[in-house]
């Protein structure tokens, strides 16, 4: 059975795309059984897109941290703005990576559920893991 990629060339640009065209039927049912759905991928670049800016980064990872904390004590641990770190949190709230609970005239956040620190964790290891490899042939 022929594989489904089959490439030739041996310079960097060339690992792009294949010499031949060739499709195996049946590997590509498989995957596509098993592969989110379009509404999926969406909702998932959205997150992706959300934690793309590196403040909204550190504030959930300052939140998991702790597992609580208030606007005032995120700005002050992340050196920004109340009004930033709200803005911030409002969109991070808006998208479920971060609750709110109001305890009187404070506002507590914390992550939505657990795999919001998995998320981090795993993207944290992997640009580690990069960093770790530069220079070296992967």
């Amino acid at each position: 059975m022929p594989d489904a990629t089959i490439c030739g060339r041996g310079d960097e640009d060339a690992l792009d795309h294949c010499d031949v065209h060739v499709v195996n039927p049946e590997r590509v049912r498989a995957v596509r059984a098993r592969l989110v759905t379009a509404a999926q991928a969406e909702q998932m670049a959205a997150v992706f897109k959300v934690l793309a800016d590196p403040s909204r980064c550190r504030l959930v990872a300052a939140i998991i941290e702790a597992g609580e904390l208030c606007v005032c004590d995120l700005a002050a641990t992340v050196d920004m703005s109340e009004s930033n770190v709200s803005h911030h949190l409002r969109v991070l709230r808006s998208h479920g990576l971060v609750r709110a609970r109001r305890e009187g005239k404070m506002v507590f956040y914390s992550p939505d559920d657990a795999h919001i620190r998995v998320l981090l964790d795993i993207t944290g290891e992997h640009v580690r893991h990069g960093r770790a490899g530069e220079g070296e042939a992967r």
